[in-house]
């Protein structure tokens, strides 16, 4: 990051300042809640997260440090679910993002596919296959989105995060009735379940396992014991 692009002093300063409202917001939440599941506390719980996420951000480009404070996963921050106790209908959202990793592997999959299977239908002349948006449309209107994701690799993609929601409804949605805007804003209290992939929580994993490690390589050198070490594949 240039020095021109970082946040300034003051922007930092006024980001903590931002964390103290919030904390006092917070804490005065709590102590007028009506109940287990009252919504301003869940609202000042939000703006506390997000202040505190801010503030880290604008601190560590600033001054390249960190705080101690871990900012809860969009999972965490679900509301409690407020939906029908017997939905009748289920709707699945999923995202999964993907980074261009290889486009020549991307172009050449596009092109033996239209070569296969589309020689006719777009013409000899035609080059779709040849710009990457185009591969891309080729790929995914031939192959299923869960084969795409297990074969990733041989189309030059590298996946990142995923994820997918379950949400439920009192009756379907009628035929066409939100092809328009299909990815509206969910209302959080209806999703009934959500599944997270991340390189984050590999990360996090790891470090619990370099630190398992560490304890291990202790204890094996206060034993004196030139064994092996026991295997993991019982776990």
């Amino acid at each position: 990051m240039s020095d021109a692009a970082q946040p300034t002093a003051a922007e930092v300063r006024a980001a903590a300042e931002a964390i103290k409202t919030a904390l006092d917001r917070h804490l005065a939440a709590v102590e007028r809640r009506s109940g287990d599941e009252d919504p301003a506390v869940y609202e000042a719980f939000n703006q506390l997260a997000a202040a505190a996420e801010v503030y880290d951000e604008l601190l560590y480009d600033r001054y390249d440090e960190v705080t101690p404070f871990e900012i809860p996963g969009a999972d965490d921050s679900l509301p409690p679910y407020a939906g029908p106790d017997e939905p009748h209908a289920i709707s699945v959202l999923i995202r999964r993002d993907y980074a261009v990793a290889e486009p020549q592997r991307l172009l050449a999959q596009a092109q033996r596919v239209e070569a296969a299977e589309f020689e006719e239908a777009l013409g000899a002349d035609d080059d779709v296959a040849n710009t990457v948006p185009g591969a891309l449309g080729i790929l995914f209107g031939e192959f299923e989105p869960d084969e795409i994701a297990s074969r990733h690799k041989e189309f030059g993609l590298e996946e990142g995060d995923s994820t997918l929601w379950v949400t439920a409804a009192e009756e379907p949605a009628e035929p066409g009735e939100w092809l328009a805007a299909p990815f509206e804003q969910v209302d959080p209290q209806l999703v009934v379940c959500r599944f997270d992939v991340s390189a984050v929580f590999d990360d996090h994993d790891h470090d619990h396992d370099d630190d398992d490690d560490d304890d291990d390589d202790e204890d094996d050198g206060e034993a004196g014991d030139g064994g092996p070490a026991p295997s993991d594949s019982g776990r």
